[in-house]
C-alpha cells in the first residue's frame, strides 16, 4: 500500500515545501545522463536484436550500453538527500513524506512497465525504500563506506541492477557531505580523474569487445566510463562550453516526464520503423536522438511557464497529498518570485 503522508503546512507561495535553491549543475548532469539513457534504451524499447560487429555496434557497447545508468543511479541517491532535507524544513516527519514519494514512484514505474518491461523506476523506488530510508539514520561516513562496499560486491555479481544500492548510497553520501564538495573539486583533480578514467575505460572497453572475460568486465568498463563522463562534464562546466551545457538543465529538472515520455515516443515511432525486425544501430541511434531533441525543446518551452514538469507536478501533489501551484509567477507579480 502506498503511504499517505500528513498534510504539509501551507507556505506563503502556496506550495507544500520550502523552496530550496536548485543546483543547476546537478540538473545538467541528470540531463546528460538522460541523453545517453534515451539512446541506449531505444534498442531495449523497440526490441531490436543486438549483436553483430561494425563501428555502430561497438560504439553502442562501449559508449552507451550501461554507461549512463551509473550516473543516473548516483544522482538518484543524491537527490534523495536533497529532497529529504527540503522536507525536513516543513514536515514533522520528513521520512514519512519521503516514503510517500517513493511509494507513488512505484505506481509510476508499474504503469511505465506496461510499455517498457525493463524500465527502472519501480526498481529504484523499491530499493530506495529498502536501502535509502533506513540509511538516512546513519552517519555520512557509514554511507560512504557501505556504498563503496556494496558497489564492489555488485561488481563481483556482474553489475547491472546489483549496482543500484551501492550507487544510491554513494550519491546520498555525497549529498550529506555537501554537493559543493563534488562540484567544487579542484580542476587539477578532475583533470586527473578524467585522464585516468578515460585511459582505463579505453583499455577495459577494448578488452570487453576483444575477449570473452565475462559480464564483470563489461560492468567494470561501464562504471569506469561513467566516471570518466562525469569528470569530463564537470570540467566542461568550467569552460566556455558551460553556457551550452546548461541548456540540459530543463531536461534534468523534468527527468520523470522525459524518462516516461521517451518510451511513449519511441513506441509510437516504432510502429512505423519496426526496428525489432533486424539489427539497425544507426536507425536506432537516429530515433533516440530525435526523441531527445523533441524532449529538449519541450522542456525548455514548458519550464518558461511552469515550475515543474507535468509528471513531476503530479508526483509532488501525490507526495504532499494536496494541489501545489504549477504556474510560474511573472516577475514582480504580487511581490513574489518564481521558484
Amino acid at each position: 500500500m502506498v503511504p499517505t503522508p500528513p498534510r504539509a503546512p501551507a507556505l506563503p507561495d502556496g506550495g507544500a515545501t520550502a523552496a530550496a535553491p536548485r543546483i543547476d549543475e546537478i540538473d545538467v548532469l541528470r540531463g546528460f545522463a538522460l541523453f545517453g539513457i534515451t539512446l541506449a534504451n531505444t534498442i531495449d524499447i523497440t526490441g531490436m536484436p543486438t549483436g553483430g560487429s561494425g563501428a555502430a555496434y561497438w560504439a553502442h557497447e562501449t559508449l552507451l550500453n550501461q554507461r549512463f545508468f551509473p550516473i543516473f543511479a548516483f544522482l538518484f541517491g543524491l537527490s534523495f538527500g536533497l529532497f529529504l532535507d527540503a522536507a525536513a524544513r516543513t514536515a514533522r516527519d520528513p521520512r514519512t513524506i519521503m516514503a510517500a514519494r517513493l511509494g507513488f514512484l512505484i505506481l509510476f514505474g508499474a504503469a511505465h512497465r506496461l510499455l517498457q518491461p525493463r524500465e527502472i523506476l519501480l526498481t529504484y523506488a523499491v530499493i530506495g525504500i529498502i536501502v535509502l530510508l533506513p540509511a538516512s539514520y546513519l552517519p555520512r561516513r557509514w554511507l560512504l563506506a557501505l556504498g563503496a562496499v556494496a558497489t564492489a560486491v555488485a561488481l563481483a555479481l556482474n553489475g547491472s541492477i546489483a549496482f543500484i544500492p551501492g550507487l544510491f548510497l554513494l550519491g546520498y553520501a555525497v549529498q550529506r557531505y555537501g554537493p559543493g564538495r563534488l562540484l567544487g573539486l579542484p580542476t587539477s583533480r578532475l583533470a586527473v580523474a578524467l585522464t585516468v578514467g578515460a585511459a582505463l575505460a579505453l583499455v577495459l572497453n577494448a578488452l570487453q569487445i576483444t575477449t570473452d572475460a565475462g559480464a564483470w568486465l563489461g560492468a567494470l568498463a561501464g562504471l569506469v566510463t561513467a566516471t570518466a563522463y562525469l569528470a569530463g562534464l564537470l570540467l566542461l562546466l568550467r569552460t566556455p562550453a558551460e553556457r551550452a551545457l546548461r541548456m540540459l538543465a530543463p531536461v534534468g529538472r523534468m527527468a520523470l516526464t522525459c524518462y516516461i515520455g521517451a518510451t511513449v515516443l519511441i513506441v509510437a515511432a516504432d510502429r512505423v520503423l519496426h526496428l525489432g525486425r533486424a539489427p539497425d544501430y544507426p536507425a536506432a541511434m537516429a530515433l533516440g536522438l530525435c526523441v531527445f531533441a523533441v524532449e529538449f525543446a519541450f522542456c525548455a518551452l514548458w519550464l518558461r511557464h511552469a515550475r515543474y514538469g507535468p509528471l513531476e507536478w503530479v508526483w509532488r501533489c501525490l507526495t504532499w497529498w494536496r494541489l501545489v501551484p504549477i504556474r510560474r509567477d511573472r516577475p514582480g507579480a504580487h511581490g513574489r518570485k518564481s521558484s
